[in-house]
């Protein structure tokens, strides 16, 4: 995803991250908002950038400069099933859902394995397409709108903190877990 459509860097400062804290890129993809999120977090921190495409992540892995190397951790893994991010339980301070709402079939699996890692009172930023814009985006009936993101987060016991422009076509909305 090109810069141009939400600036993952910008994007990640609204989370209020800090040194050492521990953050999970949900459905990671080419590994821009793990970046921004490791470049944060420092080398204290670390950086669980967990995809189901294994390609993808060889990939984000030799894209990723030596410096964030050992802050990002690549995970093979399902974000939609119960332990499917093989990570334990109430490990993480934060998790960036980005450009992967739209795509996920299974909402409920995906929201338990958050209110699994995250720790009480941990941060979750969700920042998906706003709109299909003319096939730029995903298909219409693909689009999960914000005001729609937010009930289901909302309804799954999350506390909306804010919500953002994450970009020209891009919504962003920062909650905290139960």
């Amino acid at each position: 995803m090109s810069a141009s459509f939400s600036n993952p860097r910008e994007n990640v400062l609204q989370l209020g991250l800090r040194e050492g804290m521990k953050v999970g890129d949900f459905g990671a993809g080419s590994g821009h908002y793990a970046r921004a999120a490791a470049a944060v977090v420092g080398h204290s921190g670390k950086v669980y950038a967990i995809d189901v495409q294994e390609d993808i992540l060889k990939h984000l892995k030799l894209n990723t400069h030596e410096l964030h190397q050992r802050v990002i951790e690549t995970v093979w893994g399902d974000i939609e099933k119960p332990g499917g991010t093989h990570l334990r339980d109430a490990t993480l301070d934060a998790v960036i859902l980005a450009n992967v709402l739209f795509q996920v079939e299974n909402r409920f699996g995906l929201l338990g394995e958050m209110k699994r890692v995250l720790k009480p009172g941990g941060k979750l930023l969700v920042v998906d397409w706003a709109g299909s814009y003319g096939g730029m985006g995903p298909t219409p009936a693909k689009v999960v709108t914000e005001h729609d993101a937010e009930a289901f987060f909302i309804n799954g016991g999350f506390h909306k903190v804010k919500s953002f422009r994450a970009g020209p076509h891009h919504y962003g909305i920062v909650f905290n877990s139960p």
